[in-house]
Parts: C-alpha cells; structure tokens; sequence
C-alpha cells in the first residue's frame, strides 16, 4: 500500500466515469433520510466505501488487467478523500494520519461486507451495516439498506467485467 503512493499512475477516464458513478449513487437521499446513514462527511465516506466495497468485490478474481484498473479506482478515491480532508481544513500533518486511518477503517468493512455478501445472509449483511456504518442506531434502515447492498452485488455481478472497466457501472438498479 505504502509503494502505491510512490507510484505515478494517471487515472483513465474510464476509471474517472467509474469513480464517478461510485460517489453519484452514494449521495442517493434515501440513504441518509430514509435508511438512516449520518449525513455527515463520515456518513458520506461510509456510503462511497460500500459502493467500492461492491465494485472490488466484482473485480476480485478478474485477471492483472482488470486488478489494476480496480488498483486505478482505489487510488484515486484516496486521492479523492485527500483532497476532501484538505479542503476541509486538515493540516499537512494530520492528513497521512487521517488517510491512515480511513484506510483501515475501509479495509476493515471491505472484509467484513465482502464476506457477508458471499454468505448470501442478509443478518449478517445488516450486521456489518449496523457495527460499521450505523453505530448501532438507524436500526430501521439496517435491513432495507442490507436488501439494497445485497440487490447491488447481484446487478454487478451481472455487468460484464469489459463494461466496467469501460468506464459504465450500472449502479442504482435496486436502489
């Protein structure tokens, strides 16, 4: 990870459409007024990671091409949260610290969702939602959010994988 950040690699434009489509379905309202989701930056990085998490998820047995454009995209999202942290006002200092930390915090839910979805359980989906990006509350809009999450993996695992890496994600089917 930490050689990744040495590495100049410029994002095609089919990994910008794709990143795109990402942070477009995860400013969805219903997130956040109907299912719960904290409309704040935390909230908002929440929702980003989970549509990542769906997309990495799809492309994680492809062939070396087609990981590195999935690479593509989890640069430049960091990339993306970066920019957002020092817009937001964070120092030089506190930004790698923050990265760090997002990062973690993404890998984490990466794991745990990934392994829910592959269980096919909607519970245990609903029970990464409710530990990862609910804290617990919006316990209303674990299951609709799981069903939503759940529906997503399934339209994406549909797309052919050459679609995706050019630049078309279908998101929001199910929504």
């Amino acid at each position: 990870m930490i050689l990744n950040l040495f590495r100049k690699k410029v994002a095609t434009e089919a990994v910008f459409a794709v990143y795109n489509a990402i942070v477009a379905q995860s400013r969805q309202p219903r997130f956040y007024a109907e299912w719960g989701v904290p409309d704040t930056v935390t909230g908002r990085f929440d929702m980003i990671s989970l549509h990542m998490a769906l997309l990495f998820r799809r492309l994680r047995t492809e062939p070396k091409p087609v990981r590195d454009f999935s690479q593509a995209v989890f640069d430049l999202f960091f990339k993306d949260m970066d920019r957002s942290l020092r817009e937001m006002g964070a120092g030089d200092l506190a930004v790698p610290k923050k990265i760090k930390k997002m990062g973690n915090l993404f890998f984490g839910l990466l794991a745990s969702l990934a392994e829910a979805l592959d269980s096919n359980d909607l519970d245990r989906v609903e029970a990464v939602l409710l530990r990862n990006v609910l804290d617990g509350e919006a316990i209303a809009g674990a299951k609709p959010l799981a069903r939503y999450l759940m529906a997503e993996a399934q339209v994406l695992a549909g797309q052919p994988v050459a679609t995706i890496v050019s630049g078309k994600l279908d998101l929001g089917v199910a929504a």
